[in-house]
């Protein structure tokens, strides 16, 4: 931005002019080519829908100067087009050909110039149909049979440019002229050098936008972040006011993913304490893994009593965090999983890899790099200062047990 900052600054230098503001001429110039875009849109919209209810309104037996399209001339209506979104009435001309026509076959509004009765009996299929009707077409010119009268609702005045539109603009050209810019001999180099600088600060302005709105909702996520991070203990409030980190916020501090703050309560709430070294990685996988969509179930009876009241501390927490995380409107905690807690304890328990993955959708590599996420999770919780001195053991038992076999050699390449 700063950098745009300046070119503006260089092209706002190039299109000074001698002889007054060419900043407000050049204002003037872009308000007369808008207003003269607009005008010409909306006559062209216009002249369109007039086209289009000119055809609309043609009925069997009119005759009408074709003036454009495959073929131009002389046709006689077959059967109107009422209803249709684009009508495309079907004619035949003197030739005896038959087709439709739309608005690319015209220029303006098609008015009947006369008119013919079509016989009951009249075949378009009959080549001698198709010959009669186009001889009495031919009499009803050279006797100059008026057309139908008009309908009351024909108005094709609304072609024109709407009143103040055309006021507007000659306002403009007015300002235009009357402004001492516009008998600069160098008005057209200033012009140039103005396109630049609109079309530059056109760009500039949305992305001061851009960056004032991702800016307040960086700000407004922060202060909902913190505000959880407060109800939870992990920020305090000193007396003067200002946000410092909790004991319990240095110990989150350490921890890393997705579901870090899930993680951190688990810890507090005493999920790890009473299982052993296989349980612990077995735990930590729920924390870890994210099952497909289509590979979610119903949840599995966990290998041991004390594992199923870990993960029941640890949904229950996700289930209470996902409610505050929602009061807050931020983004929600993944729901843990506990599609990995078997093959992971009984890869920590020594079976082999082939038992450990029968009756599981699991590739051998999707497992080994689970393992690796399990393991770095471990890694960290192993080295928080403030852990229970037991925890941390056991998760460097964990690591022990499960980095091995395939899982280590791959770690090693």
């Amino acid at each position: 931005m700063r950098s745009r900052e300046e070119s503006l600054a260089g092209f706002s230098k190039a299109m000074t002019c001698h002889l007054g503001d060419f900043t407000e001429y050049s204002r003037i110039r872009r308000a007369l080519t808008d207003t003269e875009k607009n005008a010409s849109k909306t006559s062209s919209r216009a002249r369109k829908s007039v086209t289009e209810d000119s055809l609309s309104r043609l009925l069997p037996g009119d005759v009408v100067d074709v003036p454009t399209g495959r073929a131009p001339g002389l046709a006689v209506v077959l059967s109107s087009d009422h209803h249709s979104r684009e009508p495309r009435p079907a004619v035949m001309t003197l030739d005896n050909q038959l087709r439709r026509i739309g608005t690319q076959d015209v220029e303006g509004p098609l008015a009947p110039i006369t008119r013919v009765r079509i016989p009951k009996s009249f075949n378009a299929k009959v080549p001698k149909s198709r010959r009669d009707l186009a001889s009495s077409v031919r009499n009803a010119l050279r006797e100059n049979r008026p057309p139908a009268p008009p309908s009351r609702n024909d108005d094709f005045g609304r072609a024109a440019a709407l009143p103040d539109q055309e006021r507007k603009i000659t306002e403009l050209r007015r300002e235009l002229r009357a402004h001492p810019c516009h008998g600069c001999s160098e008005r057209e180099d200033h012009a140039r050098w103005s396109e630049r600088y609109w079309k530059l600060r056109q760009e500039t302005d949305g992305l001061v936008r851009q960056i004032q709105g991702r800016t307040n909702t960086i700000a407004k996520t922060f202060d909902r972040v913190c505000g959880v991070l407060s109800s939870y203990g992990y920020l305090e409030t000193s007396d003067a006011g200002v946000l410092t980190i909790s004991p319990d916020g240095q110990r989150l501090r350490r921890i890393y993913g997705e579901k870090d703050l899930l993680i951190s309560q688990s810890l507090r709430l005493g999920a790890f304490n009473d299982l052993d070294a296989a349980e612990v990685a077995a735990l930590a996988s729920v924390l870890v893994y994210q099952a497909k969509r289509e590979d979610r179930g119903l949840r599995p009876k966990m290998p041991s009593v004390s594992l199923e009241s870990a993960v029941d501390v640890v949904v229950h927490e996700w289930s209470a965090l996902e409610d505050i995380e929602e009061a807050n409107k931020l983004p929600l905690t993944g729901e843990p999983e506990l599609g990995l807690v078997w093959p992971i304890f009984k890869w920590a328990k020594g079976r082999h890899l082939q038992d450990v993955l029968s009756g599981t959708d699991l590739a051998a590599g999707d497992f080994v790099r689970w393992v690796k996420q399990v393991i770095d999770l471990l890694d960290q919780l192993a080295k928080i200062p403030s852990l229970d001195p037991r925890v941390a053991r056991l998760c460097g038992e964990a690591i022990k047990l499960i980095k091995r076999g395939v899982v280590a050699y791959s770690s090693v390449a």
